[in-house]
C-alpha cells in the first residue's frame, strides 16, 4: 500500500511538474560526462562519441579558480543592486554606470599617483601606466579608495537630483528614470575618456597554488578584497543598527517609518556602502582584466542581474551565491563549449534554476 502510494505520488509530481524531472536529469548527465572526462574515459555509441572524453584535473581547477575570480566580482556588484531593490524597490539600470564610473576615475587616480610623463595623458588613461601591486602598490590602493569614494558621490548625487524627487513614485517611473541616468552617465564618461579601450596594468605577477593552478597577484587581490567585504556586508546585515534598520524597511517601510526608524538616513547610507562596494567591484573588474572601456559596466550589467535574480531578488545573500555560481557556469562550461558561447549556458543554467525555483535561490528572503 505504502509503495503504490509513493508511486502515486511520484507519477503526479512528474505530470505535474516535468520541466523539473527534465533539468535534474540533464544535471546528472553533465556530472556523470565530467567524472568520465576526469577519469579518462569516453562512452561510444555505434562509433560515435557520446560521453566522457579527457580533462586534467589541473584543468579543471583552473576553470573552477577563474569561476570563483569572475563571480566574487559579480556577486559585490551584485550586493549594491540587490540594496537598491529591497529597500527602494526598483531595478536600478544605472547601476553598470556606478561601475564604470568608480574604474575610471579610481585608475585615473592611480595613473597620476604612479607618476610619468604627461599628467593629462595619465588623467585620461590615454597611455597604459603600467600599474602592477608589487611595483605601485600606493597607487593601486589610492586608486581603489577613490573608486569606492568617487561612486558614493555619484550615487549621492543621483540620489539627491532624481531619485529622492521620485520616492513616491511607482516602481516602474524610476525605473525608466534609472535608464535615463545610465545613458546620461556613460556618455559623460565617454566624453571625458573618450570610447576607446585603453589597458592599465602591466604584467602582473604570477602565484602558483598547490602545484595546479596559477593565479596572478591582480587576481588574488580581487578573490581577497571581494571576500573580505562580503564578509564584512554580511557582519553589518546582522550585527549593527544599520543591517537592522536595512532588512526592517526591506521587510515594511511603513511599519519601519512608524517604528521610528529613520527611513531616509537609512536610504542615503544604503548608497554609501551600496555606492562604495560597486566602485570597488568596478575596479577590481578592470584590475583583473587589465582594460577597460566606457561601456564596460554596460555590458556586464547583464551578467549582475542573472546573479542577482538567480539568488533572489531582495536578497544581498542571494546577489552573492548568484554572483559566484554565474561565474563557476561561465568558466566550467568551457569543458563543453567554446568560451565564446559560455554566456549564453549562463542564461540557461539561470532559465532551469528558475523553473525549478521561480523566487530564486534565497526567494522570500529581503536583504539578508
Amino acid at each position: 500500500m505504502g509503495m503504490n502510494i509513493t508511486h502515486d505520488t511520484i507519477a503526479v509530481r512528474v505530470r505535474e511538474r516535468p520541466t523539473e524531472l527534465i533539468v535534474g536529469l540533464i544535471t546528472t548527465l553533465f556530472l556523470a560526462d565530467l567524472l568520465l572526462k576526469l577519469q579518462g574515459t569516453t562512452v561510444l555509441l555505434f562509433d560515435t562519441h557520446i560521453l566522457g572524453g579527457s580533462i586534467g584535473l589541473s584543468e579543471l581547477f583552473t576553470y573552477v579558480l577563474d569561476g570563483l575570480i569572475v563571480g566574487i566580482a559579480v556577486g559585490l556588484a551584485g550586493i549594491g543592486l540587490s540594496m537598491t531593490y529591497s529597500i527602494l524597490n526598483f531595478a536600478n539600470f544605472a547601476h553598470g554606470e556606478y561601475l564604470t564610473s568608480g574604474a575610471f576615475v579610481g585608475f585615473s587616480t592611480a595613473a597620476v599617483i604612479a607618476g610619468g610623463s604627461g599628467i593629462v595623458d595619465r588623467m585620461l588613461l590615454q597611455s597604459n601606466p603600467g600599474l602592477e601591486l608589487l611595483s605601485t602598490p600606493i597607487a593601486l590602493t589610492a586608486g581603489l579608495i577613490m573608486a569606492a569614494i568617487s561612486t558614493i558621490g555619484l550615487a549621492l548625487l543621483l540620489d539627491r537630483l532624481v531619485y529622492k524627487p521620485m520616492r513616491d513614485a511607482e516602481g516602474i517611473s524610476l525605473l525608466i528614470a534609472s535608464i535615463g541616468v545610465a545613458l546620461l552617465v556613460r556618455y559623460s564618461i565617454a566624453f571625458i575618456w573618450q570610447t576607446g579601450r585603453y589597458g592599465v596594468t602591466g604584467s602582473a605577477t604570477k602565484v602558483t597554488i598547490l602545484n595546479l593552478v596559477t593565479l596572478t597577484t591582480h587576481e588574488l587581490t580581487l578573490l581577497v578584497l571581494g571576500v573580505m567585504s562580503m564578509i564584512g556586508v554580511a557582519i553589518m546585515l546582522e550585527f549593527t543598527k544599520l543591517g537592522t534598520a536595512m532588512r526592517a524597511m526591506a521587510d515594511n517601510e511603513s511599519l519601519a517609518r512608524v517604528s521610528g526608524i529613520p527611513v531616509e538616513q537609512v536610504t542615503r547610507l544604503t548608497w554609501i556602502v551600496g555606492g562604495g562596494l560597486t566602485g570597488i567591484a568596478g575596479y577590481l573588474f578592470v584590475l583583473e582584466s587589465g582594460t577597460i572601456a566606457f561601456n564596460f559596466g554596460w555590458i556586464n550589467l547583464l551578467l549582475i542581474f542573472s546573479a542577482v535574480i538567480l539568488g533572489g531578488i531582495g536578497s544581498v545573500y542571494g546577489a552573492m551565491v548568484g554572483g559566484v555560481l554565474i561565474g563557476l557556469v561561465d568558466k566550467l562550461a568551457q569543458v563543453w563549449i567554446p568560451s565564446d558561447l559560455t554566456r549564453a549556458a549562463v542564461f540557461v543554467v539561470l532559465i532551469a534554476v528558475l523553473i525549478v525555483r521561480p523566487t530564486g535561490l534565497f526567494g522570500g528572503v529581503k536583504t539578508a
